[in-house]
């Protein structure tokens, strides 16, 4: 099961200062509550799916 969420830093800087989100776009992954993989900036679709390849 994937849950796919999203910020809208400008609303919630307090949120996005939290998560460590200093860029947009910006992805993290977690597993189990935990962060795994931090993604930034925007990327083609191969790209991004090779980067989640492991966590899909």
């Amino acid at each position: 099961k994937i849950v796919i969420g999203k910020l809208n830093v400008d609303e919630n800087p307090k949120v996005a200062q939290a998560l460590g989100i200093t860029s947009i776009p910006t992805m993290n992954v977690y597993k189990g509550g935990q962060l795994v993989k931090t993604i930034v900036g925007a990327k083609p679709k191969p790209a991004l799916l090779a980067d989640l390849a492991a966590y899909l």
